[in-house]
Order: structure tokens, then C-alpha cells, then sequence
């Protein structure tokens, strides 16, 4: 297949001002332009930001589709990096202060050129494209040649007569606006055919409203003019891979969503982002396994007991500058596929002001939430827990998809506790099968959400029992949630289990070696935990972090299992961050630094 893009590659710079307004002046219209004649001295950028855009955004989204494309009238150079390099000599600012964009344009724009070097399936006229009437006469000789080559137009301009032109002989046509003033533009030779039109408009996205519209107003990543081309050429790429209009245009959303200025998604990962098919769900799960997964969803309480332990006040503030100090941490998208929330931090933002849950994808971290709402007693056996938030899940579960999080996990805690002859009181029958059913409740309501249920029945650490009778409550309670799940009709192959490893309790006299560890868990999993299961990760459940790293890579060193298996933990690995930090913001990079140790040496146990 070969489609060849014809126009124009810009070189944009981005230059985010800061938010005084006292160099600035407002025209008829209402848009903030900087007076250049500012003291930059007082007046400075808070970030700087350069990238290919026009038709190099087009070629940008084709590629990540997996379709092989070229520009017309482009040089390419790939550097050692396999980065592609486009020359160009147009350029343009884009200046961003707060909600407004203003940009800064050559008055003496290249036309473009038409030069295709062998037979085409697809030409496309791009946004970016400044066509003449010599090139379009050109391409119109060009087309009458070669009749099998399929013609796409983009009508940025319904008053380029030449395009319009062109546009007779259109197989699909982009345009940015419904609204035709001129003679010409609205005659019945020149009219739009609106069977085979697409609007892209500056705030929707629509095709006959068949399909929910797609937001485009994205100053924090994308200007408007970027989220056009991204918009158009998903849904080109698309169409030439035989999805639905429907599916096409929910691709296109999804990457105007979750793009950014300089690297747009690829078909497997719009894919896995996709809502609602099984099979997207199936995709996701396994890239949630890919590698490790931070839980960085304490609840309020449980981080309030943290910052006391090292006197720091439990603020906002504080948990910001705190969860930051993770998210921030250099390289970890190589190391983390994915990042539990908690609902404060889902709903904050970056100090750049970019929503967290973006943030990360933009790091290509797939952003999850903790959904239960902590334990409560059972009402006919108050000694034991079950775990509430049921109540008004399916309404936040909608929410969380439109913010960006794509998983979620919910916790069941188990208490082993036993008389004074040593057998096991609890968990009872009654609490494992209530906590099961409520889990498997959960993770049904979650994938029809198009979301990826992480299920965690903990048995908790604190506890008097072996090592053995920790084995034989964990393979029960797996049983029973194995069970449920199936009862529910859960997709198995997208839901992963989080679960503790199998070891003596912190307060057994004799505590278990990573090898009795390794061993112990390996068999537990393997006899009760089906092969169809997304994957397997593990909480470190008040273990030391070198502990938990020591018993985990016995675990591996006891597979091959049937399903992937990697770490999930909390405190195991953000503790030396937090007590290299103690609230004191000098000690950032310190805590960082301690943070990317922990991962890297986790990692290295899994891969």
C-alpha cells in the first residue's frame, strides 16, 4: 500500500509564558498578544517546547497506525536513535499565557509540492497544504492518469477554489466548518457531499451525529490546529484498515485525548484505550503486565499514619508535593506499566497544570484508581471485614473512564486468627464467600465500564499462623474468587489478581526464607489460579522493601507460570522515597533517587 501526504511540514515552537498579564494586549477579538517589547528580564517562559507539525503530524499518526507513508516534497534523515527527521523552512510560534493561544506566522507561506516517485493507493491533500493552481492542475492530470488512486481532500479553507476543485473527485473530504457563505462554495457544481464528508470543527468532532462528539480543546498539550491533523489522520488511517465509522471516529477521540505534542498513539494502544470490546479489554491487561505497578492509592487516613511517623503535616500540599515526587521520577515509564490512584490525586493536577491521570499517559503509564471505600464490619459476625463502595459504582466507574484511568482495584483483607490450640477461627466460610462475591460484583461492573478490574484478597501479614496454614487460606479464598468470577462471567482474560505471597506471620516465631517463600507461593498460584487470568501481581503487605524484593524473585525463580507475574507494591517501594524526603522539599531528588532504586531492582527480579 502507499499513500503520499502533500503539504506542508512546519517547525513549531511552543513557548508557554508565565500567567502576568502586564505585557500583554488584548485585540477586538478578545486574544492576549504580547507586546515584544517587554523587558524579558521580568517576563520569562516556563517552557519551551519545539516539534514538527503540519504534515508531519499526519505522517506521525499514519505510522503509529502501522501504515507506510510519505510527505511530498520532504527530506527524511533517521539520527542513530531511529527518530525521523524532517527538513523544513517554514516555521511558527505559538505563544500560550493561561487559556489563550496566539501564534506568530511567516506572511510568506512555501506552496506546496507535487512530486510523487511511483504509482499511489491514497493521496492526501493535508490541512497544511498551500495549493496553486499550477499544482492543482498537476494533481488533477495526475488523478485522470491514474484512476485506481484514491483521492482525500482536507477543506481547511472553503475558499481555496482550487482545492474545492479537487475535491470533486474526493473519496472522503475533511472540512472545518458547516458553514458555506460564498456563491461559489454553496453551488451545486462545488457543494460538499455530505455522504462522504467528515466536519471537524473546533470543539466537535461528528460525522450525521451518529457518534458522540470528540472534544478538541486541548491548550494543555495540543493547540487546536495540531488536534486537526490528528483527528483527520486516525480516521484515514482507519478507514484504510477497514474499521467502521464509528470505530474510526472513537479511535480518532481517543488519540486527541491522549496525545501529545510530539508523539501520538499507536494502533495497539488506541486499541486497548478503546471502550467496551472484550478484546480491547484483553489488550489492555496484558500491557498493564508488560512491568511493574505502582499502588500509589493510600487512603487518607492510611498517608494522614505515614506522614506522623516523620512529623509532617498531613496537608494537601504535602500529598501533592509527595505523590509528585513518584510521578516525577525520571525513566519509570521503563519500569511501570501502570499507577494505582487514589481519588484526590486522580482528580489533581501536575504543577504544570496538566490533569495527573494525562500526565501519565503521556509517560505511557496507563493511569488506575482504587474504587472500594475501605472496610466494615459483617452484620451477623461483627469479629469479621467485608469491603464497601458498591453503593453508586457503576456512576463513579463512568467518571473514572472519561478522566483518563483505565483500571481499577479493589481490596478484600483476610485476618488469620487462631485459638489457643492453633487452628485456624478465621476467616470463616461465611467471610470468604461474602468478600468473593462482592469482589467478583466489582470486577463485572468494571469491564462493562471498559475498565480493567484488579481483584486483591489480602491475607494480611499481622498474624500469629505458619507458613503452611498461610497456604491454606490462600488457596481456599482463590478458590471461591475463581468461583465467583465464573458465576459473574467475568472475562478472566482481562482481570488480574493481586495477591500476597505466601508466608509465616509477622508475628511467628519462626519467619519464613525467601526460598520456603518462592516455593510455598508458587505451588498456591499454580493450584489454584487458572491459566486464563490476565496475570498476577503481588503486594508487599508490610514486608521490608528488601524483603519483598528477596521473596519475590524467589517466586519467579520457582516459574515458568501460565500467566505473567510481576510486583504491585506500596510501601516496599515508596518508603525510602518518603524517609529520604521527611517533608523536606531540599531532599526532592534524594527521594526520587531512592524511589528509581527500588524499581530498578524490583524490575531487574521480573525480567
Amino acid at each position: 500500500m502507499s499513500i503520499l501526504i502533500v503539504g506542508n511540514v512546519v517547525k513549531d515552537t511552543y513557548l508557554n509564558l508565565d500567567s502576568r498579564t502586564e505585557h500583554f494586549e488584548e485585540d477586538k477579538h478578545h486574544t492576549k498578544w504580547l507586546d515584544i517589547s517587554f523587558d524579558a528580564s521580568e517576563h520569562f517562559y516556563y517552557n519551551h517546547h519545539s516539534s514538527y507539525s503540519g504534515a508531519a503530524i499526519t505522517l506521525e499518526v499514519l505510522q503509529k497506525l502501522g501504515i507506510a507513508a510519505s510527505i511530498s516534497g520532504s527530506e527524511f534523515k533517521i539520527d542513530e536513535n531511529g527518530i525521523t527527521h524532517v527538513t523544513t523552512k517554514s516555521h511558527r510560534y505559538i505563544l500560550v499565557n493561561d487559556d489563550n493561544v496566539s501564534y506568530l506566522v511567516s506572511s510568506n507561506p512555501e506552496y506546496t509540492i507535487f512530486n510523487p516517485t511511483k504509482p499511489l493507493d491514497y493521496l492526501y491533500i493535508d490541512r497544511s497544504a498551500i495549493i496553486n493552481e499550477k499544482t492543482a492542475a498537476i494533481i488533477a492530470d495526475y488523478l485522470e492518469s491514474h484512476p485506481e488512486t484514491k483521492l482525500i481532500v482536507y477543506l481547511k479553507n472553503q475558499m481555496n477554489k482550487n482545492l474545492c476543485t479537487l475535491s470533486e473527485k474526493a473519496t472522503l473530504i475533511f472540512s472545518e466548518s458547516t458553514k458555506f457563505s460564498t456563491d461559489f462554495y454553496t453551488s451545486s457544481k462545488h457543494g460538499l457531499p455530505f455522504d462522504k464528508t467528515i466536519f471537524v470543527s473546533e470543539h466537535d468532532l461528528n460525522f450525521k451525529n451518529i457518534v458522540e462528539p470528540i472534544s478538541i480543546e486541548r491548550i494543555d498539550k495540543l493547540t487546536h490546529l495540531s488536534v486537526y491533523s490528528i483527528a483527520a489522520a486516525t480516521i484515514l488511517g482507519s478507514f484504510i484498515k477497514g474499521y467502521s465509522i464509528e470505530k474510526s471516529l472513537k479511535l480518532a477521540r481517543l488519540n486527541v485525548e491522549n496525545s501529545n505534542i510530539d508523539s501520538t498513539l499507536s494502533l495497539e494502544e488506541l486499541n486497548s484505550l478503546s471502550y467496551a470490546p472484550e478484546e480491547s479489554l484483553e489488550l489492555t491487561a496484558a500491557a498493564l503486565m508488560k512491568k511493574g505497578i505502582l499502588a500509589a492509592d493510600e487512603s487518607g487516613g492510611s498517608i494522614k499514619k505515614k506522614f506522623e511517623q516523620l512529623n509532617i503535616e498531613d496537608t494537601f500540599e504535602n500529598r501533592h508535593i509527595y505523590r509528585n515526587i513518584f510521578f516525577t521520577t525520571k525513566d519509570i515509564e521503563e519500569y511501570l506499566s501502570g499507577i494505582i490512584l487514589f481519588d484526590e490525586t486522580a482528580r489533581d493536577h501536575m504543577d504544570t497544570g496538566e490533569a495527573i491521570p494525562d500526565y501519565l499517559i503521556s509517560r505511557r503509564i496507563i493511569p488506575g484508581i482504587k474504587v472500594d471505600q475501605g472496610l466494615a464490619p459483617l452484620e451477623d459476625n461483627p469479629e469479621e471485614n467485608y469491603t464497601k463502595g458498591l453503593d453508586g459504582l457503576k456512576e463513579r466507574l463512568r467518571e473514572y473512564y472519561q478522566m483518563g484511568l483505565r483500571f481499577t482495584k479493589w481490596r478484600a483483607a483476610f485476618n488469620i486468627t487462631l485459638d489457643e490450640n492453633g487452628n485456624i477461627i478465621t476467616p470463616t466460610d461465611h467471610c470468604i464467600n461474602e468478600n468473593c462475591r462482592i469482589l467478583a460484583e466489582y470486577a463485572k461492573d468494571c469491564q462493562s465500564a471498559g475498565l480493567i478490574p484488579i481483584v486483591e484478597p489480602e491475607v494480611v501479614y499481622d498474624g500469629n499462623y505458619t507458613i503452611e496454614q498461610n497456604a491454606s487460606i490462600t488457596g481456599k479464598i482463590l478458590d471461591h474468587l475463581i468461583k465467583e468470577l465464573k458465576n459473574h462471567k467475568v472475562n478472566l482474560k482481562a482481570c488480574v489478581i493481586k495477591c500476597n505471597m505466601v508466608l509465616a506471620g509477622k508475628q511467628q516465631e519462626t519467619q519464613s526464607t525467601p526460598e520456603e517463600v518462592g516455593k510455598a507461593t508458587a505451588k498456591t498460584l499454580k493450584d489454584h489460579v487458572p491459566p486464563e487470568i490476565a496475570g498476577v501481581v503481588f503486594l508487599s503487605g508490610g514486608q521490608t522493601p528488601e524483603q519483598a524484593t528477596d521473596n519475590l524473585a524467589a517466586i519467579v525463580n520457582n516459574g515458568p507460570f501460565p500467566w505473567p507475574l510481576t510486583f504491585s507494591f506500596a510501601r516496599a517501594l515508596q518508603d525510602p522515597a518518603l524517609y529520604a524526603w521527611e517533608g523536606n522539599n531540599d531532599n526532592l531528588e534524594k527521594a526520587r533517587q531512592a524511589f528509581l532504586d527500588r524499581l530498578i531492582q524490583n524490575s531487574k527480579v521480573i525480567d
